[in-house]
């Protein structure tokens, strides 16, 4: 568990709300202005097809969108920033819009089968991909999806928590379940080949 992820959670509210409950609460007394990404950190959010993010709007409304792509499509830049394009959709741009107002944003990556989900908490910025070309290059997930990118969201990570696998279900894509099965699906062929013609019949 990164420090600073914890100093920034746990408010005074959060705080009497554990003393309510368990009659004590936790704290953090120091930690380091930001928790860098590890080589662990780096190797979950490549491995991602997909992950929410949250932002709050000028009423101080929260919005959460979902986001996804190729794996891979939200890039570590550095062990501080991330990085992602973002492909045409409903063009309500509401996450954009709350932006303007409020720089912090809240991601949340779930590995299902794996029971593992991050959170990262940092402050975005939104910068218009006609105008920015070349990172638009850089972050484009594969090259035959340039045509569908409108802007491009750059992520000043300031920390990230693991969380525990309780009470996560685990769910599989297609393409996992398909990988699962693979091998049950070569013996059954197998089989079915050397049937003996009076088994056949």
């Amino acid at each position: 568990m990164a420090a600073k992820f914890m100093q920034l959670v746990l408010t005074p509210a959060v705080q009497a709300a554990q003393e309510h409950y368990f009659g004590k609460h936790q704290s953090v007394a120091e930690a380091p202005e930001r928790d860098p990404f590890t080589d662990d950190e780096a190797a979950f959010i490549a491995a991602r097809d997909s992950f929410y993010m949250a932002t709050t709007n000028a009423d101080g409304w929260p919005n959460v969108q979902h986001r996804g792509g190729p794996p891979g499509f939200l890039k570590v830049l550095s062990p501080h920033q991330l990085g992602f394009a973002d492909f045409k959709g409903n063009r309500q741009v509401l996450t954009t819009g709350n932006l303007n107002g409020n720089d912090r944003v809240a991601l949340f990556l779930m590995d299902y089968p794996h029971r593992e989900r991050l959170k990262i908490l940092g402050h975005a910025r939104v910068l218009d991909a006609r105008e920015n070309s070349a990172l638009a290059d850089q972050l484009t997930p594969p090259p035959e999806l340039r045509s569908k990118i409108e802007r491009l969201f750059l992520i000043e990570v300031v920390s990230f928590d693991w969380n525990c696998p309780q009470y996560i279900t685990p769910r599989f894509s297609e393409a996992e379940v398909e990988a699962h099965i693979a091998t049950l699906k070569a013996r059954i062929a197998e089989l079915e080949a050397n049937q003996s013609p009076q088994k056949a019949r």
